[in-house]
């Protein structure tokens, strides 16, 4: 796994990272950062999405879980989940993917998640970047109010800023990231 992490790593430094040494990025949250990932660019290409449905699928066996499914708040969380379910199909150990909506659809069943899955379940919920939580406390939450059990968390990339991972651990699930701001900008002393 150690040189898929180093290839994920260079695939995210050439398509998802910018820095600069003046803040300019404005963050979900509205903190203005030296630093940016635009992970959709790595997940959704098909070379990191195979890396990283590898990846979270060994972190999901490394960690000891057996889930129905993974999955998260659209759209950070979508790739990710999709990968992981077809890698999981792939090695024979098939764990379905779901999408958590911002909002239920006005038509239809109006369902708050969409996968095959069903109250009872046990899922993985998944996110791309976490810097305040906020996201994926939000699904932890939506997936608990639809009867699903959540068994952990695992973050591509922890931004390490804002008390994101702590703020989700206060949900009590156990959290895990792939990748951190570290892999990319050194500890500054």
């Amino acid at each position: 796994m150690d040189n898929l992490k180093e290839r994920l790593i260079q695939i995210v430094r050439q398509r998802s990272f910018q820095y600069s040494p003046v803040p300019k990025f404005r963050l979900t949250s509205g903190a203005v950062s030296n630093f940016y990932f635009n992970m959709k660019k790595t997940t959704q290409s098909a070379e990191g999405m195979y890396i990283v449905g590898k990846i979270v699928f060994e972190k999901i066996r490394q960690i000891g879980l057996h889930p129905d499914a993974v999955g998260g708040l659209t759209m950070g969380a979508d790739p990710i989940a999709y990968a992981v379910a077809m890698y999981s199909q792939l090695v024979k150990e098939p764990i379905n993917a779901f999408v958590i909506r911002k909002e239920p659809k006005e038509h239809g069943l109006r369902l708050p998640i969409e996968g095959d899955i069903k109250a009872g379940d046990h899922v993985v919920i998944v996110d791309d970047v976490v810097t305040t939580g906020g996201s994926t406390i939000r699904a932890i939450n939506t997936a608990r109010e639809n009867d699903l059990i959540v068994d952990a968390v695992i973050i591509l990339l922890d931004r390490c800023e804002q008390n994101g991972r702590q703020n989700i651990e206060k949900t009590g699930c156990p959290v895990h990231c792939i990748l951190d701001v570290h892999d990319f900008i050194p500890v500054q002393n």
